[in-house]
């Protein structure tokens, strides 16, 4: 196995990871990322594969676990209850409870919701050149995520803000700053929840923090805690990688000068998936072995991780036709921007309907809407998302 050395923070790396891909999959699936310190696979075959291998899971096995830091402990009490890293039978059990809350009907429903959003939001655009992240893309995400949850909307800056602290953790710029945000983060992030989670017990509402708390699996419910991990996964993943999903997928369609045609509405679940696969909101997600596996002639023992490349895995040739090429028109395969297998994004449904609705309304109403900066990409690998997106109609 070869070994690669690149900075996730690296600035040329931060702005266009794509080459750096391309030229470590030419030379092979699986390489050793030295600034990771562990193995990293590149094409779609071992990525896709991996996904869904029960060898492999989120959960670091419990005898390899270690108490995590004092100033962190807010943070991982959160985590320890959060459906991302949870292995049967607990995400078995987990995720059957939200998968009853968060159905593709509640989702479907809130169709009209977002559409009056958007056109809300476009009526509130300025004249002059302004940040389409800030006052489009960032705004349609977490306000719908509230009015699903049923939280106030006048709580979503403060929301935004912890949602920000908490997710930063997962960056390869972390510091002890980072850590100290997050742990603040995550303290009145629960504090906030745990309040609101008792009103609601008290007096329902159709809302989806309602719903999780009647949900009922086998005879359990969701604890207070797990309501609290569950409602902060959904903001904070659902958020975060709805907005890089929108930014992204702006930027790409003015760049490239797709046209009216590719958002048709018997066209846009295609540009949808060819803006997901081109430019994903998440480049890495990682895996421990839960037992002795070769892969690649590489073998891991229990409890190695390894390195998924999504971004790499949906740039290979091996799958796609001139992958470096956004073409909205081509046939929709499967990515991998959601992940796959068991730990497949619950919350895709709905970032999917965001952006079918988002991005057509914003071309409509703004059809000379054009780039008026450089898009500069946010160093926060893994996630792969724009610091601002400058733009005049």
């Amino acid at each position: 196995m070869m070994t690669l050395h690149q900075s996730p923070t690296d600035p040329d790396f931060v702005q266009n990871p794509y080459p750096v891909y391309a030229a470590a999959r030419e030379q092979g699936a699986l390489h050793y990322w030295s600034d990771y310190d562990m193995p990293a696979a590149f094409d779609h075959e071992t990525v896709h594969a991996l996904l869904r291998d029960r060898r492999f899971g989120r959960e670091i096995p419990a005898e390899l676990a270690e108490p995590g830091p004092v100033h962190l402990a807010p943070f991982l009490a959160v985590e320890s209850n959060s459906l991302l890293d949870a292995e049967p039978p607990r995400h078995t059990r987990l995720r059957a409870l939200v998968l009853r809350a968060f159905t593709s009907r509640a989702i479907g429903a809130m169709a009209q919701d977002i559409k009056g959003l958007c056109h809300g939001l476009i009526d509130a655009f300025p004249d002059q050149d302004f940040d389409v992240l800030e006052t489009y893309c960032t705004r349609i995400p977490v306000i719908t995520i509230c009015r699903l949850l049923g939280v106030p909307e006048n709580m979503s800056a403060e929301l935004l803000n912890w949602s920000h602290a908490m997710v930063a953790m997962y960056q390869a710029n972390r510091t002890r700053d980072t850590e100290e945000a997050a742990a603040r983060a995550a303290t009145e992030f629960t504090v906030f929840l745990r309040d609101y989670i008792d009103h609601r017990r008290a007096a329902p509402r159709d809302d989806l923090i309602t719903r999780l708390i009647a949900a009922e699996e086998a005879g359990e419910k969701l604890s207070t805690d797990e309501l609290i991990g569950t409602c902060i996964l959904l903001l904070n993943a659902g958020h975060e990688a709805t907005v890089h999903s929108l930014g992204n997928g702006i930027k790409t369609l003015l760049e490239t000068g797709s046209g009216p045609e590719c958002l048709a509405p018997n066209r846009i679940d295609g540009t949808v998936a060819e803006i997901l696969r081109y430019d994903p909101p998440l480049h890495m997600f990682t895996r421990y072995a839960y037992e002795t596996v070769t892969v690649h002639n590489h073998m891991f023992q229990r409890g190695d991780q390894v390195a998924l490349l999504l971004g790499a895995a949906n740039r290979d040739p091996a799958i796609w036709t001139h992958p470096d090429r956004f073409d909205p028109f081509r046939p929709v395969l499967t990515n991998t921007s959601f992940g796959g297998g068991l730990h497949f994004c619950v919350g895709a449904p709905l970032a999917r309907l965001e952006m079918q609705i988002a991005l057509p309304i914003l071309l409509q109403r703004c059809p000379l809407l054009r780039l008026a900066e450089r898009p500069i990409y946010a160093n926060s690998y893994h996630f792969h998302g724009l610091t601002q997106l400058i733009v005049r109609r």
